[in-house]
């Protein structure tokens, strides 16, 4: 459900926590994206000085934003909400948008980069904030988590991969990492310090080296993006 009196954009790029201590990042809120304060705070947000918990409107993700981050929100004018709805694209809109998407992710690993777990933007994510963020870039919109992102697409067997679908890797009950197939047996990934490439690298899904035999050991699936995902927007009329 969206309030429409608590919803605001980011004028910076925004650390979110997953608890009210802010120790875990759980995500990142880009500038310019739209989101609601779920906690129960008075007006103004200016004097706030605890934790805000806030869900982003694009993904429906929650966080919690660090107080002193709330001069980054600005209030949304109701006449100005429409402009912040994800694209309803079709597959074929979609497919003339992925090479740019890739082009986007290989951009992010020309420049130099880690792993960070709960990053969504520049220069260092996560696997499903990389792939998120490569999309997003594009106006193609996707759930935040792996696994959210493997449950939103349409599943495809790995021998009929095209460039731009996602591959999946984890165990047989759950994903826990995500790739973008880039055509001849390679996808482009941000993986992780202690078992990966502590970054953004391109791998065969054939393996080789034993960071990508180990990748390809856990291929779980694969998918294909055929509509984009609306977030807390899927119910809200206006």
């Amino acid at each position: 459900m969206l309030n429409y009196d608590r919803l605001y954009h980011s004028n910076q790029n925004i650390n979110l926590y997953s608890s009210p201590d802010l120790q875990e990042l759980v995500t990142q809120v880009a500038g310019g994206l739209c989101l609601q304060v779920l906690s129960d705070l008075p007006d103004p947000l200016a004097d706030i000085q605890k934790p805000i918990q806030v869900q982003l409107l694009a993904d429906a993700y929650v966080g919690y934003l660090n107080p002193i981050d709330r001069h980054k929100l600005i209030a949304i004018a109701s006449e100005d909400l429409d402009a912040y709805r994800p694209l309803a694209l079709t597959r074929s809109e979609i497919e003339s948008r992925i090479d740019q998407a890739i082009a986007f992710a290989k951009v992010a690993m020309a420049c130099p980069n880690e792993y960070l777990w709960g990053g969504t933007v520049a220069p260092n994510y996560d696997c499903s904030g990389l792939v998120q963020a490569a999309f997003g870039s594009v106006g193609v919109q996707l759930p935040r988590d792996s696994y959210q992102q493997e449950a939103f697409l349409e599943p495809i067997e790995i021998a009929k991969l095209e460039p731009g679908d996602l591959i999946f890797f984890g165990s047989t009950t759950k994903t826990n990492h995500v790739a973008i197939y880039l055509g001849a047996g390679q996808y482009i990934h941000s993986s992780g310090k202690d078992s990966g490439r502590n970054g953004i690298a391109i791998d065969c899904l054939a393996g080789g080296d034993p960071i990508a035999s180990k990748y390809a050991a856990q291929i779980r699936g694969a998918g294909r993006i055929n509509h984009c995902y609306q977030g807390v927007w899927q119910a809200a009329a206006f």
